[in-house]
């Protein structure tokens, strides 16, 4: 079997948060918010004597964006398990590879494969090549993203579109649609903890109603003009508007909160497929922030650690990350899990996505068009 892998915090009314049921927790508490949260702490990780040493690999992960930051450390803990295939579906195959050597990983536990998400031949080449090889996967994990801040007009793919939505949400749209069409995720007769798994990894930033989201450019998908009229160039966003490269990365988050509830809609009972997202805290000194100013990278992490306390190390981002992907207490359908806290047994909760993420009508208009510019029917 096989898995892939694929914000911050305020409650407010609108944003609220629901429970986690599961395996057993350490010091278990419960905390009411009008009269709608129990907080349960998240198990402790078990220390591992050996990590290298194979149990049996019976499952396997396919993780995008798998040779850096929250990916490469995903694939390192479910490799480490003993209980993993991993695939690493990466641009640059090289760079996994030396992630591989570094961590010393089981060349038995893992294998590398070109996936290039702003390519849609690519997408579907990687998709063939899993059908090909009679590889069937149980879990995928869509962690891959780009983002340029600095950039004053947009970048554009070979197929012609935004690179962040095209990457981001374009690519991951069409791989995990024609992974359920061709059963490369393997449908499940029936339903329970050990299901397949869809995991995408979020952004507290593609909600308004959360501090984050509050903070200029906010994720707005519109009426989504830009999509209506083909995406190409000159079109640089979703809304049509005036091209802003951060928003154009939290709207492309928007779209993967819209996705997965969506996923789980049209496919989580018929399939038998979990599909979740995470945030796993804010890993403000990843490469995802390498064109920031050097100030900002200087001074966010510190931001991050002491006053939001949202700050996460790459390493714990991507455990969280793998635990999502296979833990049982995560095998629940169009939740969006994120954490309170920054060590490996904080508690754990299921919060809301935001409104635009949860307007059905929005839903159905933008996968129509999702679909057509990507050529799946």
């Amino acid at each position: 079997m096989m898995a892939f892998v694929a914000g911050s915090f305020s409650v407010s009314s609108k944003a609220g948060l629901r429970s986690v049921c599961g395996e057993p927790v350490s010091q278990p508490r419960s905390v009411n918010y009008n009269g709608r949260v129990r907080m349960v702490t998240a198990p402790e990780v078990p220390k591992q004597s050996n990590p290298q040493v194979p149990k049996s690999r019976t499952k396997t992960v396919v993780i995008t964006g798998a040779s850096s930051g929250i990916g490469k450390h995903a694939a390192k803990d479910l490799s480490r398990s003993g209980e993993w295939n991993v695939i690493m579906a990466v641009r640059n195959p090289e760079k996994a590879k030396k992630v591989a050597e570094e961590y010393d990983l089981d060349e038995e536990s893992y294998k590398i494969m070109k996936l290039d998400l702003g390519s849609l031949e690519s997408v579907r080449s990687f998709v063939n090549t899993l059908r090909n090889d009679r590889i069937t996967v149980d879990t995928l994990v869509c962690n891959a993203a780009t983002w340029h801040p600095k950039d004053t007009e947009p970048r554009y793919t070979v197929d012609g579109y935004e690179e962040a939505v095209a990457v981001n949400y374009f690519g991951h749209f069409l791989m995990v649609n024609l992974m359920i069409k061709n059963s490369t995720i393997r449908p499940n007769l029936q339903r329970g903890q050990n299901q397949s798994r869809v995991v995408f990894i979020g952004t507290e930033t593609h909600n308004p109603d959360t501090l984050p989201g509050k903070i200029p450019p906010q994720a707005d998908l519109g009426d989504m003009q830009g999509l209506e009229a083909g995406f190409k160039e000159p079109i640089g966003m979703i809304n049509a508007g005036k091209f802003e490269p951060t928003k154009a990365y939290k709207d492309s988050k928007v779209c993967i909160s819209i996705l997965m509830k969506e996923l789980d809609r049209r496919y989580g009972r018929q399939n038998n497929i979990t599909f979740t997202t995470l945030f796993p805290g804010c890993v403000a000194d990843s490469g995802l922030f390498r064109e920031k100013r050097g100030w900002f990278r200087s001074i966010f992490p510190v931001f991050q650690t002491y006053i939001t306390k949202q700050y996460v190390s790459e390493e714990l981002a991507g455990l969280r990350a793998a635990q999502v992907a296979s833990e049982s207490r995560f095998a629940r359908g169009g939740a969006y899990w994120r954490w309170q806290g920054t060590k490996s047994d904080s508690p754990v909760f299921e919060k809301d996505v935001s409104y635009e993420a949860l307007d059905t009508e929005k839903a159905n208009r933008l996968w129509e068009l999702t679909a057509k510019l990507t050529g799946f029917a």
